[in-house]
């Protein structure tokens, strides 16, 4: 049975647990994984589940496979999703997506499920960056922005304005990237800038300016920005990796080091995910990091795996909650 109130957006499923059985409201359909479409506009969302019986573990997907819940077994689950067009990609790289919120439950079947309007108040992570961090629509791809709203519960809702191919030069530029941006942001926002991979033709003195006008125009909205040096690829020269595994451009550049010469003189916040990933990579070896990857399934050594993702996600969180930016009663 489904209930539907005026009062603002409640859904909800019927009491019993989705099994073979049980007959599925119509905005849920399947059985592993159950999948459930809630007709919203974009926007923040919070989200109550309600479990059934079974208390296996469960996995919560929402949207272009961002993962909200990662192997919990309590009984009743929360958190914040942003619903926003296109679905995944910021730069419509992967499509538009599909209108409204959809959602994932692998493992353990929510028996009732309740979306609510999130209170304009909502603290909000925002995401800038390219490949290795959008929401990826199609598997194997998988981005680290869409394993970290695992780390957060409700109350903190995570955007990831990122998409394939984007450079410092093409954010700045491209309409549906930074002009769409800077509008939403307003004070207690804090937005997680990365590039460097496509920055493969940019000079020291661009990249930096870019860098700098990012910073300027994030703070002016009140909002903090954190600038992170881009995760390495998994590029070796014997047992180390080389200067392309380390983010070194075209022209000489080494951008990692650049990225941190711009926080320290705009004094920004950084994580160094570069030195995170690279100690990492090394510490594994040629052979084992290709599981951080996508080297056996797409001969890519750039581009991260499911696992890769989320490792490089605990990094990042890690690093962040250090950083004392988000309250700790936002974290799970």
């Amino acid at each position: 049975m489904l209930r539907l109130l005026t009062a603002g957006v409640v859904l909800a499923l019927g009491a019993q647990p989705m099994t073979a059985a049980a007959e599925a409201p119509s905005e849920c359909t399947g059985e592993a994984p159950v999948t459930c479409t809630y007709d919203v506009p974009p926007g923040d969302y919070n989200v109550k589940v309600v479990l059934g019986r079974e208390r296996k573990p469960v996995e919560v997907l929402a949207e272009a496979r961002r993962l909200m819940v990662s192997g919990s077994s309590a009984p009743v689950l929360h958190f914040t999703v942003n619903v926003r067009e296109p679905e995944g990609q910021q730069n419509g790289f992967g499509g538009p997506g599909t209108p409204g919120l959809t959602l994932r439950f692998s493992g353990a079947a929510p028996s009732n499920v309740v979306v609510t309007p999130a209170p304009v108040s909502t603290r909000r992570l925002f995401l800038v960056s390219d490949s290795t961090v959008t929401d990826q629509e199609t598997p194997p791809y998988t981005g680290w922005g869409q394993r970290l709203p695992s780390r957060f519960g409700q109350g903190l809702s995570v955007t990831n304005h990122s998409g394939s191919g984007e450079s410092t030069v093409s954010f700045l530029a491209e309409p549906a990237m930074w002009a769409a941006l800077q509008p939403q942001l307003r004070p207690q926002d804090v937005v997680l800038v990365q590039f460097g991979h496509n920055d493969k033709q940019t000079t020291a003195a661009q990249y930096r300016a870019n860098l700098s006008e990012i910073v300027a125009g994030i703070r002016s909205t009140g909002a903090t920005p954190v600038l992170v040096t881009p995760i390495v690829r998994r590029w070796f020269t014997g047992t180390k990796l080389n200067s392309t595994g380390l983010i070194v451009n075209g022209l000489g550049v080494d951008l990692p080091a650049e990225m941190r010469s711009v926080a320290a003189a705009e004094h920004v916040a950084l994580v160094d995910l570069t030195a995170r990933t690279q100690a990492v990579v090394e510490a594994l070896g040629p052979e084992a990091a290709k599981a951080l990857y996508l080297t056996r399934e797409k001969r890519d050594d750039t581009h991260t795996s499911e696992y890769g993702a989320t490792v490089y996600a605990d990094l990042v969180a890690t690093d962040l909650a250090a950083l004392n930016l988000i309250d700790d009663r936002y974290w799970n």
